[in-house]
């Protein structure tokens, strides 16, 4: 299956006529632009202190005993998710609802590298979301997860910047950043690593030098004690995570190169402990006569003592390809994964999905209600891959995406699934959002699959 969706993918490249960029940069000046020539500026519904993305002269600040100079302002900002959703897996009974999702963000801006972030999320806990469940009839009924718990408290700062007297002569020595706090980490795209509500302190070591080798490189060493979820989304209250991740600019890639170690016991004294690995590369490579932007991960994981719903043994490859149709701004995008045994995340949040989201809109979880993906976004042993196009119109304020996808199992017990999808998004004024998703889906040893939403999103 994955070969018949990589040879409709090269003929789909050839047909749509793709090309790359190669103009060079003007050298003519371009004057500033003048506060009426700037687009209209959307604030945030709080503001005190110095305006989000505003004009004029900044004030004086306030000189601190350290000798870092800090200009408080405080915004409030956020995004409310409204949706009806109807899924159908063709395995179990099908679900309609009605989810809302609300996450609300304080943000206590000191300088360009120094804040402090609260977040909550009052209407959803657990994976579970405030609505109303239609079908299956047994669940009928209002579902409400109103709360105060806080999804997000962290300060992150740089050691150079509220201390400059560290580095009078700018040397860089104590480019180090960090962030201690409640947190969201994402590592390797969401492959190794994607959870939200992470309690832990990070340090970075940026603008690392390598001679002949790095342009560029950064590493970040972070130790979380709380808040960690599994590969089976499910929180672990005795998980801690140490991991270092490292990024640079090598050649012309940018390459990822991750580790994890995940600690836990069980209440019965069970070690459930986990090594992640993982190396990526991000390019742009000539195919064909052409450009392409390529990413590459190859991901692995080891339980160290005994494979659990939480962690196991596996490998997963993955591959991202995509390119500019000639004289348009679309993109036509072939994604494929291959998965040895059971690749395990290290941490996966509640409403995550799998390790295999990033394929496409059909293995994505929605992260709100019970909506799952058409095809499984988990690695067992399985070879797949997703090939689409996204459209633009508008001034890009409308969009389309067309998806086709596909995965195989590659030992028994996987089943084979294949899938078409489409996602219509278009906005409207300058805060809403409005989606329409839907799928039909076929597996074997089941019933064929279909799901249909429509969402509104407010962003302020």
């Amino acid at each position: 299956m994955a070969a018949t969706f990589v040879g409709l993918a090269v003929a789909g490249l050839y047909a749509g006529g793709l090309y790359a960029a190669g103009s060079a940069l003007s050298e003519e000046p371009i004057p500033m632009a003048t506060e009426e020539e700037l687009p209209e500026r959307t604030a945030p519904p709080v503001e005190i202190g110095p305006h989000f993305l505003g004009t004029g002269n900044l004030p004086q600040g306030i000189e601190l005993p350290t000798g870092a100079v800090w200009n408080p302002a405080f915004w409030v900002y956020g995004d409310f998710r409204t949706a009806l959703n109807y899924y159908d897996d063709g395995v179990n009974d099908p679900i309609g609802e009605w989810a809302n999702r609300l996450d609300l963000y304080g943000n206590l801006h000191l300088s360009g590298t120094e804040r402090l972030l609260i977040g909550i999320s009052p209407l959803n806990d657990d994976g579970t979301f405030s609505g109303y469940t239609f079908e299956p009839d047994r669940d009928e009924g209002t579902i409400n997860e109103t709360n105060s718990d806080i999804t997000r408290f962290f300060f992150e700062g740089e050691l150079v910047e509220i201390f400059p007297r560290l580095d009078p002569g700018d040397r860089g020595l104590f480019d180090i950043g960090f962030a201690i706090g409640r947190q969201p980490l994402l590592f390797q795209e969401g492959i190794m690593i994607n959870d939200s509500e992470v309690d832990g302190v990070g340090i970075t070591r940026d603008t690392i030098i390598i001679p002949g080798l790095s342009v560029d490189t950064r590493a970040t060493l972070f130790f979380g004690w709380n808040g960690v979820n599994r590969d089976n989304n499910v929180e672990d209250d005795e998980a801690e995570l140490l991991g270092l991740f490292v990024e640079g600019d090598w050649g012309a890639s940018t390459v990822q190169i991750d580790a994890a170690y995940v600690d836990s016991e069980n209440a019965a004294g069970v070690d459930r402990d986990s090594f992640h690995f993982g190396v990526g590369s991000t390019q742009r490579v000539a195919l064909f006569g052409r450009t392409v932007n390529t990413a590459v991960r190859l991901n692995t994981s080891e339980a160290l003592d005994r494979e659990t719903p939480a962690a196991s043994d596996g490998t997963l490859l993955f591959g991202e390809f995509n390119i500019i149709p000639h004289g348009t701004n679309d993109v036509v995008y072939l994604n494929a994964f291959w998965g040895e045994d059971r690749y395990s995340s290290a941490l996966r949040d509640e409403t995550a999905g799998g390790p295999l989201g990033q394929t496409g809109i059909l293995f994505a979880a929605v992260g709100l209600g019970r909506y799952g993906a058409a095809l499984s976004n988990q690695a067992d042993n399985v070879a797949g891959a997703s090939i689409g196009r996204q459209f633009f119109w508008d001034g890009e304020r409308k969009q389309v995406i067309l998806e086709a996808g596909g995965r195989a199992g590659t030992e028994d017990g996987t089943q084979d699934q294949a899938a078409v999808g489409a996602r219509y998004q278009q906005a409207l004024g300058r805060r809403f959002v409005f989606r329409l998703d839907g799928f039909v889906s076929t597996q074997e040893e089941a019933d064929d699959g279909a799901g249909l939403r429509t969402e509104l999103q407010v962003r302020f």
